[in-house]
C-alpha cells in the first residue's frame, strides 16, 4: 500500500510540474517573410555544366505551388519531363532530359516555391547557368496591352515568346524557344538571350498550354524579324483575338423544304448571285447556318454562286446546288424581336428582327398609338430593309410630329400582320413601346476631335455597358458633333478602317496584317479612367490623342545598372500613359 501511494504521489507532482511548464503558445504573429533561400546546386551563373538535377534549400520548410505552370525555363525543355519534388525545408527538381551545348538556360521560379505555414513565395527566385563557357547576356523588353479594353484592369496570365526564325512552329502551334510572363502593368523582360534572329509574340495563356489558342486566346506578333544582337526595349504588344481557322463549308443538306449550309465559322460578308435571289429565293443566317428558302420550286435543285468572307479575310468563292424537296416536316413558327425600350427625339427608329425572311406586312394592322383613341398609321415608305439583301430585319423610321405633346409611344402589330416566305404569320400580337425625350434633359453637344490626319475614321459612342450608342463614319474630317445626348456616363472608341469596309478588322498572321488600330478616349486627368460624364446641358469638346507606339530600340548591354523602387518605376508608367492617353 505504501508503494501504491509512493507512486500515486510521483505522478501528481509530475503532472503538477508539466502544467506549470511555459511553452509558446498558439497563434501568435502571422508570419509573414518570405522563405530565404540557403543553398542552390548547381550555384548561379555556373558555366560549363548540364546538370540533371537542380536542387534549392530554404531556411525554413516549403511548398510548391503549380510548379509546373509557376516555373519558366528558357530556353525550351520538354516541362512534362521535369519532376518538382519539395521535401522539409528542399526543392528538387530531376530534368529527366539531355540539355543543349553552348546555352545558357534562365529557370525563374516565380510564385512558385511557397513557405508551408502561410504560403509566402519566395522573391525574385532565379538560376542562371550555362552549358558552355559564358553566359547569354541580351534582353528583350517592353510591355503588354489589350487593343480593347478588358474588365479586369491587371494583366494576368499574359505570356511573351520568342521562337528561332527558322523555327517551323508559331504562337499556335507550340511552345517558344525562349520565353516570360508580364507582371500585372503588363511589363516583361526576357534576360540571357543568345544573340540570333527571333519572331516576338504575345498571348493571353488562359489554358496553361504555353501557345495561344486563335479561337478563344487573344494574341499579337512583330510583323518583322529581330536581329537581337544588343538589348532591345521599349516593345509594345497590342492584344486581340483573330480566328485563323479555315472558312469552309463543313456540311449542305435539304432540311424540310429547305437547304442548309453549315460553315466552319460565322461569316461577316455574304453575297448570293442567282437570278431568282430577292424574289423567290432568300436566305436567313443564324450563326455559322444559312438557311436558303424557295417560295416555288420543289423537288429540283438550282446553282448559286455563293461568296463568303470571314473576319480576318479568308474567303470561299464557290458554287453550290441548292436542292428544294416536298416535306410533310412541320414548318418553323414565325417569330418576332423587337427593340422595344429605345428613346427618340424626333423620329422613332424602330427595329424588327424574324427568325424567317419576311415577305409581306398587312400595314392597315401596323400603326403607332399614342394614347387610347389616337394612333399614327405606318407609311410603306418609312419601311427598308438595312441589309437589301437579308429579309430578317427591317427598319421602321417613324417622323413624330411636333404638334403631339405625349411621351409614350407604341407600335402595335396585329397577329397576321407579318408574313414570312413560308405563309407564316404572326400568332400574337406585337407591342414595342418609345419614349420621346424632352430637349431641356439633354446634353447640347459632345464635339470630338480626333488628333490624326489618318482617314477614314469609325467613332463610337458607347454606352457604360459597352454598348454602341451612337455612331459616325468620317472620310473627309477629324472632328464630329454628337448632339442631343441623354446625360449618362459615356466612352468614345476610335477605329482607323484601313480597308474602309465600315468594320473593325483583327490581325491575320498568315498574311502579316496587324490588327486595325483602335483608340479610345482618356481623361487627361486621370488616363487609367475612360469615362466620359456628360450633364443636361453641357457642350463638351474632347481631343482623342492616338495611342503612342514607341519606337523599338536596340542598345547596348548597360555597364553600370541602374536600380530603380518601385515607386519610381509606377512613376514612369503614370507618364508614360498620360503622354499616350491610354
Amino acid at each position: 500500500m505504501k508503494l501504491i501511494k509512493y507512486i500515486i504521489a510521483i505522478i501528481i507532482i509530475i503532472s503538477i510540474k508539466s502544467c506549470a511548464k511555459v511553452s509558446t503558445p498558439m497563434g501568435g504573429e502571422k508570419d509573414e517573410d518570405p522563405p530565404l533561400l540557403t543553398n542552390m546546386k548547381p550555384s548561379n551563373e555556373s558555366i560549363n555544366i548540364k546538370p540533371s538535377t537542380i536542387e534549392l534549400e530554404f531556411n525554413e520548410y516549403i511548398k510548391l505551388d503549380n510548379a509546373n505552370k509557376q516555373i519558366i525555363v528558357t530556353p525550351r525543355i520538354n516541362k512534362d519531363e521535369m519532376v518538382a519534388t519539395a521535401i522539409k525545408n528542399k526543392v528538387i527538381i530531376k530534368l529527366n532530359q539531355e540539355l543543349e551545348d553552348s546555352t545558357t538556360y534562365v529557370f525563374n521560379f516565380q510564385k512558385s516555391i511557397q513557405d508551408i505555414t502561410e504560403g509566402n513565395p519566395a522573391e525574385n527566385l532565379k538560376l542562371v547557368f550555362s552549358t558552355g563557357n559564358e553566359i547569354d547576356s541580351l534582353k528583350f523588353s517592353g510591355r503588354v496591352s489589350y487593343i480593347f479594353p478588358q474588365k479586369d484592369k491587371f494583366i494576368k496570365d499574359v505570356l511573351i515568346g520568342l521562337y528561332e526564325k527558322n523555327d517551323t512552329t508559331d504562337v499556335l502551334t507550340a511552345p517558344p524557344y525562349y520565353i516570360a510572363a508580364a507582371d500585372t502593368a503588363g511589363r516583361f523582360e526576357i534576360t540571357n538571350i543568345k544573340a540570333g534572329q527571333y519572331r516576338a509574340y504575345a498571348w493571353h495563356d488562359s489554358n496553361n498550354t504555353l501557345k495561344a489558342e486563335d479561337k478563344s486566346e487573344a494574341y499579337a506578333f512583330l510583323g518583322d524579324t529581330l536581329n537581337i544582337s544588343d538589348d532591345i526595349n521599349n516593345v509594345q504588344f497590342l492584344l486581340s483575338k483573330a480566328d485563323l481557322s479555315d472558312l469552309k463549308i463543313n456540311r449542305a443538306s435539304t432540311t424540310g423544304e429547305n437547304y442548309d449550309v453549315v460553315l466552319s465559322k460565322n461569316p461577316v460578308s455574304i453575297q448570293v448571285d442567282h437570278k431568282d435571289f430577292g424574289n423567290e429565293l432568300f436566305y436567313r443566317k443564324n450563326e455559322k447556318t444559312l438557311r436558303f428558302y424557295h417560295t416555288s420550286l420543289r423537288n429540283d435543285s438550282i446553282q448559286i454562286a455563293l461568296n463568303l468572307r470571314d473576319s480576318v479575310g479568308f474567303e470561299v468563292d464557290t458554287l453550290i446546288y441548292l436542292t428544294f424537296e416536298e416535306s410533310d416536316r412541320r414548318k418553323e413558327a414565325l417569330e418576332t424581336t423587337t427593340n422595344t425600350g429605345t428613346n427618340f427625339l424626333k423620329q422613332i427608329q424602330a427595329e424588327f428582327n424574324f427568325n424567317k425572311p419576311i415577305k409581306e406586312i398587312k400595314y392597315d394592322s401596323l400603326f403607332v398609338k399614342f394614347d387610347s383613341a389616337s394612333i399614327i398609321p405606318i407609311d410603306p415608305k418609312w419601311v427598308y430593309l438595312p441589309d437589301s439583301s437579308l429579309f430578317t430585319k427591317i427598319k421602321i423610321d417613324i417622323p413624330i410630329p411636333d404638334t403631339i405633346s405625349n411621351s409614350t409611344f407604341q407600335i402595335y402589330a396585329s397577329d397576321s400582320t407579318f408574313f414570312d416566305i413560308e405563309d407564316k404569320f404572326n400568332e400574337k400580337k406585337i407591342e414595342a413601346n418609345y419614349k420621346k425625350l424632352n430637349p431641356e434633359t439633354l446634353v447640347t453637344e459632345l464635339l470630338v476631335t480626333i488628333d490624326t490626319d489618318i482617314k477614314p475614321l469609325i467613332v463610337e459612342l458607347l454606352d457604360k455597358s459597352g454598348k454602341i450608342y451612337k455612331t459616325a463614319y468620317l472620310t473627309d474630317t477629324n472632328i464630329h458633333s454628337f448632339r442631343d445626348l441623354e446625360p449618362a456616363t459615356y466612352q468614345l472608341r476610335i477605329i482607323v478602317d484601313q480597308n474602309n469596309n465600315k468594320r473593325w478588322d483583327p490581325s491575320n498572321m498568315k498574311v502579316n496584317r496587324q490588327a486595325e488600330k483602335v483608340w479610345y478616349y482618356t481623361n487627361p486627368e486621370d488616363p487609367k479612367s475612360y469615362d466620359i460624364p456628360l450633364k443636361a446641358g453641357w457642350t463638351n469638346e474632347i481631343t482623342v490623342v492616338p495611342r503612342s507606339i514607341l519606337p523599338i530600340i536596340a542598345e547596348p548591354t548597360p555597364t553600370e545598372i541602374d536600380i530603380k523602387t518601385d515607386e519610381q518605376i509606377e512613376s514612369e508608367i503614370s507618364v508614360e500613359e498620360e503622354e499616350s492617353s491610354m
